[in-house]
Parts: C-alpha cells; structure tokens; sequence
C-alpha cells in the first residue's frame, strides 16, 4: 500500500481517482480548494485544502502529509472557460509548483495529468495527424492555451526526469473524454450534453474525435501505472482511453463528415476502433480499460441499435495500435 496524494481530488475526475485508488488499497489524501461533503470518499481518506497558487503552499501541502507519490489532477479543465492567459498562468503555474515541491522533498513517484488536446485536432486552419489511430508518437500541434499549457505539464515531468536520472520517477497521462459514474445515469457531460445525446448526435462528440474514457478505468490505470513505474522508462506519457469510439457507426465512416481530408487516414477504423491509440499503456503497464459505453448503457436502445446484425458485421475490423 502507498500513501498517495491527489491534487485536485474534488474533481470530476478526481473523485473518480481518490475513490479508485482507496479502494485499491492504498492511503489517498485529496488536497483541492473546497472539501466535498462527508461520504463522498470512502473511509480513510483525508481530505486537505489548499491554495496551490499561493507560494510555498504546494511545499508545505506536501512535507506535512508526506506521501510516497503525487497525482497532479488540478487545473482549469476545460478549454476557454477563462480567458486564455488565465488557462496558461493557472495550469502551467500549478504543474511546476507541484512538480518542483515534489522533487524538493524527493517524492519517489509524481504523475501529471494532461489532454489528447495536445494533439491540435479541431484548430480553425485544419488539423491531420499522421496517421491514425493517433498515438503518443503523433506530433502536437496545441492551438490554444489550455492543449499548450497540457503539452507544458508534460514537458515539465520530462525536464525533472533528464535532471533527477532515475532517482524520482516521474509520468504524464493524456486521458480521453472523462465521463463519470454519474453521467452514464444521465447526469450532463462537461460539455452539457449526456452521453445518450453525444451518440445519438455525431457531431457531439466530433470535435474530440469520438474520444472517451470511463473515469474509474483512469483510476484503475493510475493504480497500474504506480504499480510499475519503477520498471518502465522514466517520464513516459500514456493515452488513457476506452478501447472503442463513442459512436455508433465506424469512424471510417464518421470522420471524413467532420475532420476534412480525414477519409484516406481514417479508412483502417473499421468496427469499433477508436481514433486514439491505447497500445503503449497496453505494451508497456499491461493496463486494459473495462468499461465501455456498451457496458454502461447496456438495454439502451442505442446499444442495440450499434450491436444489431448490421454493426455486429461491421466490428470485425481490429484496432489498430502501433
């Protein structure tokens, strides 16, 4: 068991995260702004607040609960929802103040989330990746403060890992479209649909790429990456993602409508595969997402109208990952 500490445990991901890691058996602390109300964690966890901003308070934040790694979820999380020098500041202030304090007191495992938003796609010039699936290899392209603020936190982790060796170990994630337990009961997405509304309408969830993840495969993950972070290269990134699309027809089919140029890249997607590559947390953690929307809405008539004989014969196509 580790003593594990959550920035921005509060979250909508977080919650997910502190509550998955718990119950894994390990000690979490949550550290956010705000407390959440009583019986949201499961037992044991110690909730801390604190302004991460203010100076020295990721220092003390962390010398005074002493735990054996750090998860960095804290953020403003969602792309122009504050002006974009504020998303810069906040987000690349906030990975480098916990980051640095961290390896200051020689915290042996620090982990950093960032976004698929890295990657550029949904620029207003055009956006083509290389090739796809996209994978931790595609060239990013951030269009905006929050993907570059991402690509910044990464890029921090990796400046700390080329300076400690392999002292501290230190990782990012780039986890897909979060949707939590709540949001598969209906409850809205971060973007206000639920995710009945995002397979039903196609251009829902277009500008992510049909990207998702379910919220506790990203805490199952986090406990798999901790697990194995001392035998896999220093300052990896993972994609962390569902292994199919959130939508009910091939993406071979899907994409050319709203990602133009895309058909010729796009024409391997057959079935059910995604546009973002798990393969290297596969490879390298031997980590398996288990949910899909499949699982979660299962009875919907959404997903019979995706298992029915027709999309049953479309889904022979495998994933293809490098």
């Amino acid at each position: 068991m580790s003593r594990i500490l959550v920035t921005g445990g509060a979250g909508r991901l977080g919650r997910s995260v502190v509550a998955g890691l718990a119950e894994a058996g390990h000690d979490v602390v949550s550290a956010d702004r705000d407390a959440v109300p009583a019986g949201t964690f499961p037992a044991g966890v110690q909730q801390e607040t604190a302004d991460l901003l203010a100076p020295g308070e990721a220092f003390r934040l962390l010398e005074r609960t002493a735990p054996d790694a750090v998860i960095h979820l804290a953020a403003i999380a969602v792309p122009f929802s504050a002006p974009e020098d504020v998303i810069f500041s906040t987000n690349t202030r906030l990975a480098f103040a916990v980051v640095s304090a961290a390896t200051e007191l020689g915290i042996g495992k620090i982990v950093t989330a960032s976004s698929p938003t890295v990657l550029g796609y949904g620029s207003p010039a055009g956006w083509l990746p290389e090739s796809f699936p996209v994978d931790e290899d595609t060239t990013p392209r951030p269009w905006n403060a929050y993907a570059l603020s991402k690509l910044i936190a990464e890029q921090t982790v990796q400046m700390f890992a080329a300076a400690q060796g392999g002292r501290i170990r230190y990782a990012a994630f780039r986890p897909c479209y979060v949707i939590s337990p709540e949001e598969w009961d209906g409850a809205p997405t971060q973007q206000g649909h639920t995710v009945r509304e995002r397979l039903a309408d196609p251009a829902l969830s277009a500008p992510a790429l049909f990207n998702y993840v379910d919220a506790r495969d990203v805490a199952d993950f986090l406990d798999v990456l901790l697990r194995n972070m001392d035998t896999i290269p220093n300052g990896e990134t993972f994609f962390v993602g569902a292994a199919d699309a959130l939508a009910t027809e091939p993406l071979a089919t899907l994409l050319p409508r709203f990602v133009p140029g895309s058909a010729g890249l796009a024409a391997g997607l057959s079935g059910t595969s995604p546009a973002f590559s798990i393969a290297k947390a596969q490879r390298l953690l031997g980590w398996e997402p288990k949910r899909t929307w499949r699982t979660e809405l299962a009875g919907d008539a959404l997903v019979g109208a995706a298992t029915g004989p027709a999309a049953a014969s479309s889904a022979t196509g495998s994933q293809e990952t490098k």
